[in-house]
Parts: C-alpha cells; sequence; structure tokens
C-alpha cells in the first residue's frame, strides 16, 4: 500500500522544507516537491503541519516503579 503526505513541512536532518512524503510498503520511498502518487495510494493533506519521516518517539511509559 502507497501512502502520500502532502504539503506538510518535512523536517529532516538536513533542515526542513515544504515537501510531500511517498511511503511505500511501510518504507519512506520518495521525499521531495510534487511527489508522483502512484493509482490507489492514500493521499493525506498535511497543509499546516510537520512532518517527520523516519521520525522516532523514545518516550515510553512502562509502569515501573520510579526511583525504587
Amino acid at each position: 500500500m502507497a501512502i502520500v503526505v502532502r504539503g506538510g513541512t518535512v523536517v529532516t536532518a538536513e533542515g526542513e522544507q515544504r515537501a510531500d512524503v511517498l511511503v511505500v510498503d511501510e518504507k519512506v520511498a520518495a521525499v521531495g516537491p510534487d511527489v508522483d502518487a502512484p493509482a490507489g495510494a492514500r493521499v493525506i493533506d498535511a497543509s499546516g503541519a510537520y512532518v517527520i519521516p523516519g521520525g522516532i518517539d523514545p518516550h515510553t511509559h512502562m509502569e515501573l516503579p520510579f526511583m525504587g
């Protein structure tokens, strides 16, 4: 399945730009302006939002006792 995230502010290690992100089979396949959407792709409008391709949120709550 392909997903295209359109028109967001894409943040990468190189900086930020208004761009599209193409995800194919759960992997980032392309980042850039006006990425072509494959036939049948789900399109998400990200206007006004930040998009961080490959970003991982390491914040977790493990329900472990704190300090002891």
